[in-house]
């Protein structure tokens, strides 16, 4: 596996790849690296001559500073398991890199980055879009592979990607998750035992909301029953619960009238923030 930690050395590398004929795909990442990510690293391989995988954890999309400051970061462990799945690339730059100094380049997505994630992290999705924007540049791939647990990121991304008419393909690869339901995340790893077991309440919530509104039962009471459980569990607050149509993002009371529905739900374990998803067909 090739490492590099500056922009013009990678680039000069993909040039002549590129140049070969060789097609790349492209795993943006924050690093502490599970087996969501790996998964995606082998989409890439298998549809890519090259896979690139990038380690950065992007100050700009942070809204909170301690979350920003506690945020796993294991890049020896992450460079290892990379090297087991045959990751051909690893860009792992440092902040002064790809910031040379600070930024003042703003993104809004009208309503897409105004509901659900960003009622809770303003800023969040232009810190994102501008950290991927800078990564399509530099790696120039010919596809790029997120996961879905991050699904309105993906929409958003989706949106830039055509706005600023990248020439890339973006692939979305379902969520993985542990043997009890929970969702894979790097944030995973701060939890504490009791909080671990605790935080299978989202994936629950989501498996008995899905249920109900497939048995007719209507999204008011299903959206109470969500709130119910979820704060009857210790240490967990719930943020949101809301049902959304997967390709506007437009927030819905009525699943029979959107184009497939998604679930996403939102909350801390103590003090470490979760996210998860689930399509309802």
């Amino acid at each position: 596996m090739q490492v590099f930690n500056e922009i013009a050395p990678l680039k000069a590398f993909l040039r002549a790849r590129k140049s070969a004929g060789k097609t790349i795909g492209l795993v943006p990442t924050m690093g502490a690296l599970h087996d969501g990510h790996l998964a995606l690293i082998q989409a890439s391989k298998a549809e890519n001559d090259l896979t690139v995988a990038t380690i950065f954890v992007n100050p700009t999309q942070f809204n909170n500073p301690t979350d920003l400051e506690k945020y796993p970061r294991v890049l020896d462990k992450d460079s290892l398991l990379l090297e087991k799945v045959e990751c051909d690339v690893l860009f792992c730059p440092e902040v002064g890199h790809m910031y040379e100094e600070t930024s003042l380049v703003r993104f809004d997505f009208g309503h897409l980055d105004k509901v659900m994630e960003g009622r809770f992290r303003p800023g969040h999705f232009s810190g994102v879009a501008l950290v991927v924007s800078k990564l399509f540049n530099i790696v120039e791939p010919d596809r790029a592979y997120f996961g879905q647990k991050d699904w309105q990121q993906f929409v958003i991304i989706s949106r830039l990607v055509k706005e600023l008419k990248f020439n890339l393909e973006l692939v979305s690869i379902p969520i993985f998750r542990e043997s009890d339901g929970l969702a894979m995340s790097s944030r995973n790893a701060r939890l504490n035992g009791k909080q671990r077991q605790e935080a299978i309440v989202f994936y629950q919530a989501l498996q008995f909301a899905k249920e109900a509104l497939k048995a007719g039962r209507s999204l008011e009471q299903v959206s109470t029953e969500v709130r119910k459980h979820v704060e009857s569990t210790e240490d967990i607050t719930l943020e949101y619960f809301e049902i959304a149509d997967s390709e506007n993002l437009n927030l819905i009371d009525d699943v029979k009238a959107a184009n497939r529905p998604i679930m996403c739900i939102a909350g801390f374990v103590g003090e470490v923030r979760l996210i998860d998803n689930m399509f309802i067909d």
